[in-house]
């Protein structure tokens, strides 16, 4: 008898060799695989963190470069030719650490500088002697077409941490970063804010209501006896970016018609969750459209 040896309580098990023996059944494709983690989910062999990390890291190995990058539109640049004091207001209200350098275009992307390489050029004495040219840093260049999988390799290997991305004619089509590549793979946490995977509006009180970046306007129209144009857009996200112009930072405050609209979830691309409610008053201070009848 082997009294002395360690239990091996199913208690005692990780969560890993649980899920080893929920896929015994040998998924055959990629759809059951993922039904079976879900499963697993369910059945508490692993918490929801882990399921949306395992789902992203398949994702990622499927998808392209140009699903994610910020377009070249959007893109925060520096010019060769700038001067330390003009360089400085592009860093302090992008709040970015790295940045294109570009020369008579955005197409013409020469390197990168990092806001870091700047610091020792704030000593006056120096000031006259900056030139964008003594800081650049060689930039990498990646297709459209390039698998996240292979980029986030490349860049863990050569420890870059940005890449421009070049469409079929050599031209920059926009930027893509590692963090941009892991948020897919680590996907949205879980929150109160959460709203079933078929629905785009969740109310919370009379005057309080989570919804979707992307329910489309006729819907949101519907829901809330509003009449705001599809014509131009065709989601709530996409006219609260009209409203800011730019794309709002999680926080911030706008107003669509009568509706105040809060972000609650959104990332450098993208707005996810919005918290509406019924403005007390019209505040001009506040990015504004009115609907039709408004």
């Amino acid at each position: 008898m082997n009294e002395d040896r360690p239990s091996s309580s199913p208690t005692s098990r990780t969560w890993l060799e649980k899920l080893g023996q929920v896929l015994s059944g040998e998924p055959k494709d990629r759809f059951e695989l993922i039904e079976l983690l879900r499963d697993a989910q369910q059945r508490h062999l692993m918490d929801m963190d882990a399921l949306a990390m395992m789902e992203g890291v398949m994702q990622v190995s499927e998808m392209q470069v140009r699903e994610i990058m910020l377009p070249r539109a959007q893109m925060v640049v520096v010019q060769q030719d700038l001067s330390l004091d003009e360089i400085l207001p592009v860093i302090t209200e992008s709040g970015h650490s790295r940045f294109p350098v570009i020369g008579e275009n955005r197409d013409e992307v020469v390197g990168l500088i990092l806001a870091k390489d700047l610091l020792p050029y704030f000593i006056a004495d120096k000031r006259i002697e900056f030139s964008v040219r003594d800081v650049l840093r060689p930039v990498v260049f990646v297709p459209e077409s390039k698998r996240l999988n292979v980029l986030l390799k490349d860049f863990k290997a050569n420890r870059n941490h940005m890449a421009v991305v070049v469409d079929e004619f050599g031209g920059a089509a926009g930027l893509v970063t590692i963090e941009d590549v892991v948020e897919q793979i680590v996907g949205e946490i879980e929150d109160e804010h959460d709203i079933e995977e078929d629905g785009y509006i969740k109310k919370q009180n009379d005057n309080r209501f989570i919804i979707k970046a992307l329910t489309p306007i006729e819907d949101f129209n519907e829901y809330f006896k509003t009449s705001f144009s599809d014509e131009e857009f065709d989601t709530v996200g996409g006219l609260l970016m009209q409203a800011f112009s730019r794309m709002p930072s999680r926080g911030e405050v706008g107003q669509l018609g009568q509706y105040r609209f809060k972000v609650l979830s959104a990332d450098s691309r993208r707005i996810y969750l919005l918290e509406v409610s019924l403005a007390d008053e019209l505040d001009l201070a506040q990015p504004l459209i009115q609907d039709q009848d408004g």
